[in-house]
């Protein structure tokens, strides 16, 4: 992406001159939360420029669109691109020390009863830490694995699966069956699954599943075909819907300048609320390389055009099973926030992982 991005600064006309101030205007933007001038330019950029030439070069930087003059003031702030040039090309991340990291892996340790304490919690660490707002998936339950199965005959041809994660976690799925079963045929289906699946993920188990229908039914008993049935709707792919999130801070969102109004508020906190847009959000990073960042209009949503997104995804037994990130102004201390949301995803697997 840097090398990309170097290509195109060279071919917009931004040399090494244009990006120096160009990093400097963000970084001050960033800190002050105020327009950049020519003389705070050249005062914090370290080049020995006149107030002319800085003005020269902030012009050419307005009309290929990194920068814009706000109508009230005679200094100019970063655009959605500039910021995403300076994300990709000029900012320099550092790694968290040391101290920083074992307060933030012990806080997730004290927290590990089940999944959903640790992803409140790591919602909640990431909201302290970068005072935005943390927001974390719960994890999918494919890389836990299956412990124990169970059937409960309810009204109507309906049963209660009972399924048992990790000996811990337990998740309760209502299934519609074609027949009614009695409360025998459903413990001799329960058992039969037991001995199946037992110790494999969901993943594996609608596997092992799948390879056992491909088998002819002719070897196959009453109870092993129930047992099929049951296990194909108990265990159906149901990512799409399960993905839900936990988030923490966004009061923080609040004394933020460029948020302030009442009514941009009120829409945000809405989106929160019915999750939508920000679950699709979410998904897209499921599969992204790192960390991910949306700045402004790149997320999609209007709701967010001045906000950016910084997620990364985590994973536990090598398998993503969820997305963290938080949700600030487009003015953020990226090289902050980086970071500590790279960091906890990881600490967040390891976490996960421990458990098992």
């Amino acid at each position: 992406m840097a090398v990309t991005m170097a290509h195109e600064a060279r071919e917009e006309g931004l040399n090494e001159r244009a990006q120096r101030l160009l990093k400097t205007l963000v970084e001050a933007y960033i800190r002050d939360g105020q327009p950049v001038g020519s003389r705070t330019l050249s005062r914090e950029s370290g080049l020995a420029l006149s107030s002319a030439t800085i003005r020269n070069v902030m012009a050419d930087l307005e009309e290929l669109g990194f920068v814009a003059s706000p109508h009230t003031s005679a200094g100019r702030v970063p655009t959605d691109k500039g910021y995403r040039f300076f994300v990709d090309t000029l900012l320099r991340v550092e790694p968290l020390d040391g101290d920083a990291v074992t307060r933030m892996r012990l806080e997730l340790d004290s927290h590990s009863d089940t999944s959903k304490t640790l992803a409140a919690t790591a919602s909640q660490l990431l909201s302290r830490v970068t005072h935005l707002a943390g927001v974390v998936t719960l994890p999918r339950s494919q890389a836990a694995s299956i412990t124990q199965v169970e059937f409960l005959r309810l009204s109507e041809n309906r049963i209660l699966a009972i399924l048992v994660f990790d000996g811990r976690e337990v998740q309760n799925r209502i299934i519609q069956v074609g027949r009614h079963y009695s409360s025998e045929e459903l413990r001799r289906a329960a058992n039969f699954l037991n001995e199946q699946l037992r110790g494999r993920t969901v993943t594996q188990a609608r596997g092992e599943i799948l390879r056992q229908l491909k088998e002819t039914h002719e070897h196959m008993n009453q109870v092993m075909l129930d047992a099929i049935a049951m296990a194909q709707h108990a265990l159906r792919d149901e990512q799409g819907d399960e993905l839900e999130y936990v988030m923490a801070g966004e009061t923080n969102l609040m004394g933020v300048a460029e948020l302030s109004s009442v009514e941009k508020l009120r829409r945000l906190f809405e989106a929160f609320n019915e999750k939508r847009d920000v679950l699709h959000l979410l998904d897209q990073s499921l599969h992204a390389d790192g960390v991910h960042i949306f700045i402004g209009q790149e997320s999609g949503y209007r709701i967010l055009d001045d906000c950016s997104v910084v997620t990364a995804p985590y994973s536990a037994n090598n398998e993503i099973v969820g997305v963290l990130g938080v949700i600030g102004p487009t003015r953020m201390a990226y090289e902050r926030v980086i970071p500590i949301v790279d960091m906890t995803a990881r600490l967040l697997g390891a976490a996960l992982n421990s458990r098992r």
